[in-house]
């Protein structure tokens, strides 16, 4: 028997077989996981869509929807499921209806890939070259679409893995969608070859190999790029990181003892250029919080910045009402106060708040009212230095931290994992921040509630860290940077474009079906 014919048979018995084609695809989903932080098996992203393509790409087209729910399944139920920490730990939900909000929201989420393959079955047909031409495409535009539509979610991209792995160099050129397409190309050229070479094609085999591996071997030289231009002259900076207990967080019996945590972990360090308190480190509104201000600009040096976390509160002209927003200002040698964008569904502002609220405790979080921040902020001012800032949630959307990071300094986000317990989310979030900082060439400040709290360099790699929960203050130094990466000029527009080409000249209207 040849390996064509053994290979065949093989794509005949995952046809019959739905259990064994589901398990194979869960099982896919699941190993693109183990490409993020902590695993950070790079190389399970490209033999994740071999798999993939192996099971699907001679799969009849009605029966396509399925299996990309089952994929995103995989992936979501292993990747993402760390939702249930907030919702049942600190959400006041009964463990039973938080499975079931959590098997909702992953469920909710493979339905992306299982579009994205459905509308990959009806562009191809049953052509298996149009469909192997194809996926790269619909997968870019089907992650596009998961972190745009409902306010998205950008989390788990593949590209992001290669914050640790050799197509890094990709990122500051075409951004983590770039990096993501090569990694979906280089799955789809280790299926097809080894189809061609069960067919005995080993010289088009080999061309494919090469062609693909070109950008494998390019991407590590262009790492040692400098696309910006990185100051010699260091900034002296610490972030405090209060690892205050999620439960209290909110707890009006503990508010003042939070303040005094922070204001204790900075008693050395008044003098220093810039400082960072987390998300929320003040937990009241800055309209009640007037004598707290004054007293840290009162302790600070001359020079010097401290940037935190603070609600804010009052009459928004935008929405003609009176309004909190998450917000994050700078006290001292500095000024500006940043209104979080991008909001987290149900843990910053709950839809259908009308039918929903007061249904579950999850869905009354406190601080759950924020309204979004508008779109024309500037950069916060640090004595002379213009900063970036991201609140949380903010960092994972690519196209947004590289557009409003043109003619500023440094990166700078504050998030609060706590919400997410010891699970993989605050890592993988720490993750993609990196992936910011290496798409956009600046250094990326890190600090957070309790982990992890971080310096984070123009290559996206970390310079100094405080593990996870652990109260303790960074002390380190941080450069500026000028100028622009490739990526920040365009942002993801022509590798979407590249997409929507392909789709465009590879559907069957324009290349009719093979006559056999």
């Amino acid at each position: 028997m040849s390996d064509n014919t053994r290979l065949a048979g093989l794509q005949q018995a995952l046809s019959d077989k739905l259990w064994l084609r589901a398990l194979l695809l869960l099982v896919a989903g699941g190993l693109q996981t183990l490409t993020f932080s902590p695993f950070r098996l790079w190389w399970l992203g490209p033999l994740s869509i071999a798999l993939v393509l192996l099971v699907t790409a001679r799969l009849e087209s009605r029966r396509l929807f399925a299996a990309g729910w089952f994929t995103g399944l995989g992936l979501f139920a292993s990747g993402a499921s760390w939702v249930y920490i907030s919702i049942s730990q600190y959400g006041n939900t009964p463990a039973f209806l938080a499975v079931i909000l959590t098997v909702l929201f992953v469920a909710g989420l493979a339905l992306f890939h299982g579009l994205a393959f459905w509308f990959w079955g009806r562009l191809a047909r049953h052509n298996t070259v149009r469909r192997v031409i194809l996926f790269p495409a619909i997968w870019i535009l089907g992650d596009w679409l998961r972190g745009w539509l409902l306010t998205g979610f950008p989390w788990l991209y593949l590209g992001t893995a290669h914050t640790d792995g050799p197509l890094a160099g990709l990122a500051p050129v075409f951004g983590v969608h770039g990096v993501t397409l090569w990694v979906v190309v280089t799955g789809v050229a280790i299926c097809s070859a080894v189809f061609l070479a069960c067919q005995r094609r080993y010289k088009a085999t080999g061309v494919l190999a090469a062609l693909t591996a070109l950008p494998w071997a390019a991407a590590p030289a262009l790492n040692q790029v400098d696309w910006t231009d990185v100051s010699d002259e260091p900034i002296s900076f610490v972030a405090m990181q209060g690892n205050i207990p999620q439960q209290i967080k909110w707890d009006p019996d503990f508010l003042k003892d939070q303040i005094v945590t922070y204001l204790t972990m900075t008693e050395d360090d008044w003098d220093k250029d810039l400082i960072l308190w987390p998300e929320t480190a003040i937990p009241i509104p800055h309209n009640q919080a007037g004598e707290i201000i004054s007293h840290i600009a009162g302790k600070l040096g001359e020079n010097s910045t401290l940037i935190t976390g603070i609600p804010w509160y009052g009459f928004s002209e935008r929405i003609e009402d009176f309004t909190f927003h998450n917000s994050i200002m700078a006290i001292g040698a500095g000024e500006g106060m940043y209104h979080k964008q991008k909001l987290v569904p149900f843990g910053e502002y709950v839809p259908l708040q009308s039918v929903l609220r007061g249904l579950i405790g999850f869905f009354d979080l406190p601080m759950s009212s924020f309204s979004r921040g508008p779109a024309d902020q500037g950069p916060l001012l640090a004595n002379g230095l213009r900063i970036m800032p991201a609140i949380c949630y903010e960092v994972a959307y690519p196209d947004f931290v590289a557009a409003n990071a043109r003619n500023t300094d440094l990166l700078l986000t504050i998030s609060n994992d706590g919400w997410f317990g010891d699970s993989i989310g605050p890592q993988q979030h720490l993750q993609i921040a990196r992936m910011r900082a290496l798409e956009t060439g600046r250094y990326m400040l890190r600090g957070t509630n309790n982990g992890v709290t971080a310096i984070i360099d123009n290559k996206g790699q970390l310079t100094a860290r405080i593990p996870r929960f652990e109260r303790a203050v960074l002390s380190g130094e941080v450069f500026t940077a000028t100028g622009t990466t490739p990526y920040m000029a365009t942002g993801s527009w022509p590798v979407l474009t590249l997409a929507l080409i392909l789709v465009v000249f590879v559907r069957e209207r324009v290349i009719p079906p093979v006559k056999r």
